[in-house]
């Protein structure tokens, strides 16, 4: 074979790293410690961190899906969805033009966006006690 004919591939997945995703998982599981030790629950808000190109992509294959996932409709989309480790949740919040505006881990039993509003149940009992009441 000559120099000419030897194939060549790229392969850029760990050159693009800087170590965050491994400082991440770090963070995340520390957050998910104090979940199981306490119930205390946590954020991290991915818009804010420096990703370098590829680290977003990675975070997302490290932390895979789990069971669970829920899209929300109001003011703009939002999708839940429970990653491979149970307690920690990726949250994505779309604006009405489909961009999105806030990409979060959240570590909590239920992400909060999921649970019922006081008022909302509230108004929903009234909704019940006047179909009933038909």
């Amino acid at each position: 074979m000559s120099p000419q004919t030897i194939p060549i591939y790229a392969q850029a997945e760990e050159a693009y790293s800087v170590g965050n995703i491994r400082a991440l998982l770090a963070e995340i599981a520390a957050l998910l410690e104090k979940l199981d030790d306490n119930g205390e629950t946590g954020m991290i808000d991915l818009n804010s961190l420096p990703l370098a190109p590829g680290e977003y992509e990675q975070l997302r294959q490290t932390l895979g899906q789990g069971e669970v996932s829920a899209r929300i409709e109001a003011i703009g989309a939002s999708e839940i969805i429970e990653t491979h480790y149970p307690g920690v949740w990726w949250v994505t919040h779309y604006n009405v033009e489909g961009d999105i505006v806030a990409n979060m881990i959240e570590i909590a039993w239920l992400p909060e966006i999921i649970k019922s509003q006081p008022e909302d149940v509230h108004a929903g009992l009234e909704r019940l006690k006047a179909q009933l009441n038909e």
